[in-house]
């Protein structure tokens, strides 16, 4: 009796190739970034479109390219590790109309203080944001974590067991920031700081220069304490 030859091993299937053509890919990425309401990461698309990461790249970067035109009202920009349409900026006031937002999202200078200190000093515990700024900011960090700008992360390895701070991707959205090293410098603010206050002062008159309008048949003011200020312009 003959013994019958094993049949081989079944293997998997081959992988299907990845869509290489950025002409290709536009459209279908143009439709899912415009539908997605949060940003949307590179890998995803790629693993979505089923197409090479380097061909979903160059594809972001040309729609980026076509959309960022005045002839345009919406734009693609990169924000919180993803892509994005946006409205364009100088329509802010016309949309708001459209849809009849009367009242802005702001946040008050409290939690901005307690926001920048949190974004700069990560993971921080609120014992520290308070030694920080010198008030109680128990109230200002709950306003904070309800708008999602900030999260926990752990607990920090001290008496008490403190929760640390983190900003999060909602905080980069909101100020437009792609990742945490896009911050400025403190040594930029300083010296954006420093060229405000100069350029105002250069800005500012140095005297109080009073201009002396003389109606037409009336003599010339006399110059110095008894000038007459009656016709002194405002």
């Amino acid at each position: 009796m003959t013994e019958t030859a094993a049949p081989p091993p079944e293997t998997d299937a081959e992988p299907r190739p990845r869509e290489t053509s950025i002409e290709r890919i536009l459209p279908a990425l143009e439709a899912v970034l415009f539908s997605s309401p949060r940003p949307v990461k590179e890998k995803d698309l790629a693993d979505l479109l089923e197409a090479a990461p380097k061909a979903v790249s160059a594809a972001l970067e040309r729609l980026a390219a076509r959309t960022d035109t005045e002839e345009r009202g919406v734009r693609v920009e990169k924000v919180a590790g993803g892509w994005r349409f946006v409205t364009r900026p100088e329509f802010d006031s016309l949309l708001r109309k459209f849809h009849e937002v009367t009242e802005r999202s702001r946040l008050s200078l409290a939690a901005l203080e307690t926001l920048a200190i949190i974004a700069y000093r990560q993971p921080i515990t609120l014992p520290e944001v308070q030694d920080i700024r010198g008030v109680n900011s128990s109230g200002v960090l709950k306003t904070l974590l309800e708008k999602k700008l900030i999260s926990t992360a752990g607990k920090k390895a001290v008496v008490g067991s403190p929760f640390l701070y983190r900003t999060t991707q909602d905080f980069l959205i909101r100020f437009g920031l792609n990742e945490l090293a896009e911050l400025p410098r403190p040594e930029d603010l300083d010296a954006d700081l420093a060229a405000t206050v100069e350029a105002r002062e250069i800005a500012a008159p140095t005297a109080t220069e009073t201009s002396i309008h003389v109606e037409a048949g009336e003599p010339a003011p006399e110059e110095g304490p008894g000038a007459d200020e009656s016709s002194v312009e405002e």
